[in-house]
């Protein structure tokens, strides 16, 4: 499986999730998926194009997906992790925030993803990267900020009353903030060079930040836990793994840090 078998998968999403969006709104929630959020219709739809075409490619693979949990198919073998709908609460809401991650990995550990693919849901962009091969944007190379510069934080909320206060001291240090409701969409901007810094102060799931993580190290940035520990070693899986902190570059991420260590987030 390479990036052109990805992107056929993502032109089909193209295809019909854009198309059927609004009767896939109407659908009350299925239950709860593997990862233990609600899972609405189009979550499920869009899993089932993906799994679809990840079978008609006929290769091994180890399927882990925010809906279905863990699927082999023809044995399994490298590891395809799956977010069908990256913010699926602003796609059934209405809200044009929404995107589709997928990772590829030869191991159980999130350093051993070696390709990550965020297809943007509403325009169509398309962020991918290849394990030193670098970050790229509807074909073209990408690069994180490099300037030393605390221009725009994007942040995720899970419990607004609890993860903001926590994260408010590092906030007011940037000049604009952003909560996108995507955290795949985040990681992708900031390998772009649309962000300075993405934090997710509560604990996230492989398949949420698999893809990003690495579109992020291969723009030149760089990815760490709170306490400005490396994440490559955490287990890929459903569960909820850790928060995270991105940055474009050392510069900002050691300000980031310092800021978190003072204000005592792990307190």
């Amino acid at each position: 499986m390479n990036i052109n078998d990805i992107r056929k998968i993502g032109r089909r999403l193209m295809a019909e999730i854009p198309a059927q969006l609004k009767e896939l709104r109407k659908g009350e929630a299925l239950g709860r998926g593997a990862g233990g959020d609600k899972t609405y219709p189009v979550d499920k739809k869009a899993e089932e194009i993906i799994i679809g075409e990840a079978e008609r490619l006929g290769m091994p693979l180890t399927i882990i997906s925010e809906e279905c949990g863990i699927k082999e198919i023809n044995g399994g073998g490298h590891r395809l992790l799956i977010d069908p709908i990256d913010g699926s609460r602003n796609a059934v809401s209405g809200m044009p925030l929404f995107s589709t991650s997928l990772a590829l990995l030869n191991g159980d550990n999130l350093g051993d993803a070696y390709l990550g693919y965020v297809l943007n849901l509403i325009n169509g962009d398309e962020y991918w990267a290849v394990r030193c091969e670098g970050a790229f944007l509807n074909g073209e190379q990408i690069s994180a900020q490099n300037e030393n510069l605390l221009k725009v934080i994007a942040y995720e909320a899970q419990t607004p009353r609890i993860d903001i206060p926590k994260i408010t001291p590092l906030l007011s240090l940037y000049n604009r903030t952003r909560c996108l409701g995507s955290t795949a969409l985040d990681l992708a901007l900031l390998s772009a060079g649309a962000l300075s810094t993405v934090i997710i102060p509560y604990p996230t799931r492989s398949f949420d930040m698999a893809a990003g993580c690495l579109l992020v190290n291969e723009a030149g940035g760089i990815v760490s836990d709170l306490n400005g520990d490396e994440i490559e070693k955490i287990k890929i899986g459903v569960e909820r793994a850790t928060p995270v902190l991105a940055s474009a570059n050392e510069e900002v991420h050691a300000v980031a840090l310092e800021t978190l260590r003072k204000s005592n987030i792990n307190k």
